[in-house]
């Protein structure tokens, strides 16, 4: 179930829960805990670390909130994901668009033109007519 990297430091200034909350949302979303895994229950997990049952029940809650698990009563916690592109792809989205600022700069672009060269390349491509006489299609 959890692997044994989950930790608490119950002398760092962030909460317990928020520690618990935030190891769990990064296995997660790097699907070390894939879709569907049942995470131990409340009590528990607060068992294993040492916790109060509180404690474990706020991260879980916190974590349902953001969409990355789902509760419910008898049948457990179990693994989910969000919608859309998880940090890691939203880092590597955000290279690619500072190495297009970049190129842009480079070749004098300013804001209004990169925005405009941006939309035009997100319109789908006007479908290519063809002739009726076009050998490109055919099988030989």
């Amino acid at each position: 179930m959890i692997p044994p990297t989950l930790l608490v430091d119950v002398s760092s200034p962030v909460p317990p829960y928020e520690q618990v909350r935030a190891q769990l949302a990064d296995l997660i979303l790097s699907g070390q805990l894939p879709l569907g895994e049942r995470l131990p229950s409340v009590r528990q997990l607060a068992a294993d670390l040492g916790l109060a049952a509180g404690t474990m029940a706020r991260a879980y809650h916190e974590l349902e909130n953001a969409g990355l698990v789902h509760s419910r009563r008898g049948a457990g916690t179990h693994v989910t994901r969000p919608p859309g592109p998880t940090p890691a792809k939203n880092a590597q989205l955000l290279q690619a668009a500072q190495a297009y600022i970049a190129t842009g700069r480079r070749l004098g672009a300013d804001d209004d033109q990169l925005a405009d060269a941006l939309r035009s390349a997100l319109k789908p491509a006007p479908p290519v007519p063809q002739s009726k006489n076009d050998d490109r299609d055919r099988s030989v």
